[in-house]
């Protein structure tokens, strides 16, 4: 699969309107045939993020952002099934405490990067700084807009210092979204995940489009691209993030450290 089908190459002619969130193609053709493809892809996956952690040297940052339902939490869980948890860590960044709003608000997300040879995701980001801000008009239009600079700055000082990032937007459609709903109100096991507050959020889903679109444009750069990944196929989703994970770690220069062998013979 070519992973620059879904990579926003040129930010200044993207249009999220034209992205289908069912589109599946340029992967598996079925659900069948990713699936049996899916152990070999988390095994190589998984020896990988060994080889990361044991070379500590490289830093991986995997940033997830998407509608309420578009399946974060399920990318984490599908996508990093198998790895050493040692070495992967999973941020949520919530609403901020009143700590938080003291400092500026990049304050929060710094200290969460990865180290040497570990793999972290944002489960949301420092994007909510342009979007949930911005549709729910929390700080002025004047501040918000400056964030996407300070953003890319902000990025760029870490790519700058060894650290390789992936955004990954996680594209489904309003019906989709409903579906995955009402999903949670007909399962028993399912009803504690939903939330009022989904619906008021839902309401404003043309604003989100909108927020999105210039997020994704003016914050897609080549030291850190976003990539628009269909999900209204979960496993479709899951599939192209890994390979898309796994195509960024095999291009990194990674080698396994020299061992000491002072003493080769264990008494």
């Amino acid at each position: 699969m070519g992973v620059k089908h879904f990579r926003i190459d040129d930010p200044d002619s993207f249009d999220l309107d034209k992205i289908d969130p069912g589109d599946t193609s340029g992967g598996p053709a079925s659900k069948e045939e990713a699936r049996a493809e899916s152990e070999a892809m988390h095994q190589r996956l998984a020896d990988l993020q060994e080889l990361l952690f044991a070379g500590h040297e490289q830093k991986v940052l995997i940033i997830l952002q998407g509608m309420d339902t578009s399946g974060k939490d399920g990318v984490v869980r599908h996508v990093m099934r198998g790895i050493s948890p040692g070495a992967v860590q999973v941020i949520s960044f919530k609403k901020p405490t009143s700590t938080e709003l003291d400092h500026d608000y990049l304050w929060r997300v710094h200290p969460h990067v990865p180290g040497k040879g570990d793999i972290v995701f944002f489960n949301r980001s420092h994007y909510e700084d342009v979007l949930i801000v911005r549709v729910h008009d929390l700080v002025p239009a004047e501040q918000w807009k400056k964030r996407y600079d300070q953003i890319n700055d902000f990025e760029r000082m870490l790519a700058e210092n060894g650290v390789t990032i992936l955004k990954f937007f996680l594209h489904i459609s309003r019906d989709e979204q409903r579906e995955r709903l009402q999903a949670r109100l007909d399962d028993p096991t399912k009803r504690w995940k939903f939330q009022h507050g989904d619906l008021e959020e839902r309401k404003l889903w043309d604003e989100y489009q909108k927020a999105y679109q210039d997020a994704l444009c003016k914050t897609s750069k080549k030291w850190a691209p976003w990539y628009v990944i269909p999900a209204n196929r979960k496993w479709f989703r899951d599939y192209v993030i890994a390979d898309v994970i796994i195509k960024t770690l095999e291009k990194l220069d990674m080698k396994w450290p020299e061992p000491d062998l002072s003493q080769e013979k264990i008494d």
